[in-house]
């Protein structure tokens, strides 16, 4: 018996199968920059090009390609549901009380919610007898200190739910969970969890558990992105609709779409297209150099915040691959006892701090798939399944 995970981003799907009792990988598969003229059907170390203008048809692909994928019997399916709003802190069976619920937490996050939606509705109509379950990227952040959850607004806007919520949740989950077996002492002290993808985030982390995080009330904010702007002078959003008459579906789509890495390089969100361009493209290089900066200042916010840092993580696409851009974060840190090693970071190695840092910096691959599984697993004994 097998049970299945699915990881929708805002451009991607990532697919694993495992076995329900050893919880053993059997399989797993990636679609990427859906939507998009490049989308690619990603297994194993082979890439092939394919059309998916939406996750639905990315999900056909996968059927079509990779149809023992679904040969064997499944006992349940884990879905990452990026926001759980205030009122779902923990895994949970989808209902249909719970999807109406996350039909109105569209609202907070348009940019992933109603993509996993989707996804729900296909398998539900694919197998109808098999449960499906929900775990929130914003669980993990639930133990933030008020303080840091809650917005310099009026009292009126908290109890219509905004507040900071926090997301890469489930990412921060795997990343401490694999510390912990690596060495316990850093997984309890302060870190800072670093993952760089097409979205981005940093976390504080103290004891294991959310302190602070640079995403807020959607995953919008925080660090600059493939296409999002992360933190921005709300008077800018404004101004722009006064003096570009701009609707809130419009500003929305600028921020969210069309900004970040895409919007300054004028091309490309793609870290690795703008790494192989920035020589030679003036416009690709400051893009670079902007995400470098703006999350180099979030990792000096978030070190205030935890009173210092002994480990940094960093995951993701870009986190686990990108040297120079990994480099270019840690340049300017070294005030808070960071060493970097120059020949370490180029050749992505566990550890690539200097032997006489005073701050460990690791390169970690973030397995979100794996912590869905473990929570799923466990409702299922729950529910003596």
């Amino acid at each position: 018996m097998s049970l299945l995970t699915i990881n929708a981003g805002s451009s991607s799907l990532k697919l694993a199968l495992y076995d329900t009792e050893d919880l053993n990988r059997q399989a797993s598969v990636s679609v990427e920059r859906i939507g998009s003229n490049g989308t690619r059907f990603v297994l194993g170390g082979a890439e092939r090009k394919i059309e998916a203008k939406d996750h639905v048809s990315a999900f056909d692909q996968v059927c079509r390609h990779l149809p023992e994928l679904f040969a064997s019997s499944l006992d349940a399916i884990g879905h990452r549901m990026v926001h759980g709003g205030a009122d779902h802190a923990e895994p949970e069976a989808i209902t249909s009380r719970l999807l109406n619920e996350l039909r109105e937490l569209a609202r907070l996050d348009p940019t992933h919610m109603p993509q996993s939606l989707s996804v729900i509705y296909l398998l539900m109509r694919r197998f109808p007898h098999v449960p499906q379950f929900a775990c929130f990227d914003t669980t993990f952040h639930r133990s933030m200190p008020c303080v840091a959850q809650r917005y310099p607004l009026p009292g009126w806007t908290t109890e219509a739910g905004v507040r900071r919520y926090g997301f890469h949740g489930l990412s921060c989950e795997s990343i401490i969970s694999q510390l912990k077996q690596i060495d316990a002492r850093q997984a309890s002290g302060r870190l800072l969890v670093a993952h760089l993808g097409n979205g981005a985030s940093v976390t504080a982390v103290r004891d294991g558990v959310s302190v602070d995080t640079s995403m807020g009330f959607s995953p919008t904010g925080g660090l600059m992105m493939g296409t999002r702007c992360g933190d921005l002078d709300p008077t800018v959003v404004t101004f722009l609709a006064r003096t570009r008459a701009m609707t809130p579906d419009a500003v929305e789509k600028l921020v969210n779409e069309e900004s970040g890495l895409l919007g300054v390089s004028g091309h490309s969100a793609d870290m690795r297209d703008l790494l192989e361009r920035a020589a030679s493209d003036s416009q690709a290089s400051e893009a670079i150099e902007l995400y470098c900066y703006t999350a180099r200042k979030q990792f000096g916010a978030l070190a205030a915040a935890l009173g210092g840092v002994e480990t940094i993580a960093f995951t993701g696409g870009v986190g686990e691959h990108a040297a120079l851009v990994r480099e270019k974060i840690c340049r300017g840190l070294e005030y808070l006892g960071l060493q970097l090693d120059g020949k370490r970071n180029v050749a992505h190695e566990a550890v690539i701090s200097a032997g006489d840092s005073r701050v460990v910096v690791r390169v970690m691959a973030t397995d979100e798939e794996l912590v869905i599984a473990r929570h799923v697993v466990a409702l299922l004994k729950e529910r003596n399944m």
